[in-house]
Parts: C-alpha cells; sequence; structure tokens
C-alpha cells in the first residue's frame, strides 16, 4: 500500500505548484465555455423545435435549462478528463522535475496514440457513466456499486496508460499497467469517489494525473539500477 499513499500524498502536495493551478484553470475555463455553448444550444433547440409563446413557451424554456443543466453535469468528469488530457506533459513535467530530476527525458509513443487514447479516455468515461446511471436506476443498491468499480476501472486505467505514454510506447504502458493494476484500480475508485462530490471533481485530472505519474516513475526507478526507460523498453 506504499506506492498507492505516497502517489496521493506527493500529488495533494503539489497542488499549489503554478504549473497545477495553470491546468486546472485552462481545464476549468474550456470545460465552462464547452458546456455554455451546451447549455444556450439546448434551449434554443427546445424553443425552436416546440415554438410554443407565452407562458407556454416560457416553461418549455425552463425545462429545456433544466435538462440542459443535468446534461451538464452528466458530461462534466468525461469532458473534464478529455481536455485535463491535453495537459499531461504540463502535470507529469512539474511532478517529475520536482521528485525525480535524474530521470532522462521522456521518449513518448506516437503523438497521435497519445490524443487517441485522451480521446478514448473521455469515451469510455462517458459511456461508463451512462452504465453506472442504467444500473443505479435498474439494480439500487448494487447498481451503485457496480457503477463505482466499472468508473474505478475506467478513470484508473485510463490516467496510468495514457500517462505511462510518455515515456514508452502502448504495448509496454499495459505491460507497466498490469504490473501495478491493484495500486492502479485503488486510486481510481478514489477518483471515481471524489467525481460524485461537486468542485472536488475538478481536481481529478490535475491530482489523478499526478498520483499515477508518482506511481509510474516508483514503479519503474525500483526495477532498474541505474534508471533507464529507452534500455528497459
Amino acid at each position: 500500500m506504499e506506492p498507492f499513499f505516497l502517489s496521493l500524498s506527493r500529488a495533494l502536495a503539489q497542488l499549489g505548484d503554478r504549473s497545477f493551478l495553470g491546468v486546472l484553470l485552462r481545464s476549468l475555463a474550456w470545460s465552462a465555455a464547452i458546456f455554455a455553448g451546451l447549455h444556450v444550444a439546448v434551449v434554443w433547440l427546445v424553443d425552436k423545435w416546440l415554438n410554443l409563446h407565452g407562458l407556454l413557451g416560457w416553461a418549455a424554456d425552463l425545462l429545456g435549462s433544466i435538462g440542459a443543466s443535468i446534461l451538464t453535469l452528466w458530461l462534466f468528469l468525461p469532458v473534464a478528463a478529455a481536455i485535463g488530457t491535453l495537459y499531461f506533459d504540463r502535470i507529469a513535467h512539474a511532478v517529475e522535475q520536482r521528485y525525480y530530476p535524474g530521470l532522462p527525458p521522456p521518449a513518448a509513443a506516437p503523438m497521435i496514440e497519445q490524443i487517441w487514447d485522451g480521446v478514448a479516455l473521455g469515451l469510455r468515461i462517458l459511456l461508463l457513466n451512462l452504465v453506472a446511471l442504467l444500473l443505479a436506476i435498474l439494480l439500487p443498491g448494487v447498481g451503485l456499486m457496480l457503477g463505482w468499480a466499472v468508473a474505478a476501472y475506467a478513470i484508473g486505467r485510463g490516467l496510468f496508460v495514457a500517462v505511462a505514454m510518455r515515456r514508452m510506447s502502448r504495448a509496454a504502458a499495459e505491460s507497466q499497467y498490469a504490473h501495478a493494476r491493484i495500486v492502479v484500480l485503488l486510486l481510481g475508485g478514489l477518483m471515481a469517489l471524489a467525481a460524485c462530490v461537486p468542485l472536488l471533481n475538478l481536481l481529478i485530472p490535475v491530482v489523478g494525473t499526478a498520483a499515477m505519474v508518482h506511481l509510474l516513475d516508483l514503479a519503474l526507478t525500483r526495477q532498474t539500477e541505474p534508471y533507464s526507460v529507452r534500455n528497459q523498453f
């Protein structure tokens, strides 16, 4: 359990870092812009489609606004996660500069693989959010637990593999995930719980990424002496 607590505590301790705050603000700005546009679009479509006036028109706009807000809450985590992956390198660089200054420069997987992995992470979380919602409706109690489990897997594995691909190929990243699966899923489970808490879920792309960077670098530095990602993979 040492890697779990060490990775998480170090990630939280660095929250005040300028790089972390910058990524958090950028993610918030992009998310807010996307959701503001989504909100306006949904209300406009409802008004255009129903074409109601007076009290009925006002009620339709209100219902459209409520529906847009619910949709925004449901989409927030996958969108924020996808946006956060765009800044993986900033977070990882800040972590490694502070805690692992002796590491060689990253030997990343092809950029197209990294971009696709970020998009896939957002889509995976979006799909599993829907599955979790359906399970919670159909199987109260059990559904919530199953929903949490699938979210833990999506967030944990997705973040870890995306971080690992900064320094290795997808195949090597999958191999590292297999070795660290238990700790990765524990961190993913914690992130999945945080996703249910408004405002706290904003930290998931930043803290989750930093924790996975620590977990990966701790594993790699213990596997080789001296450390050499390029020779190892």
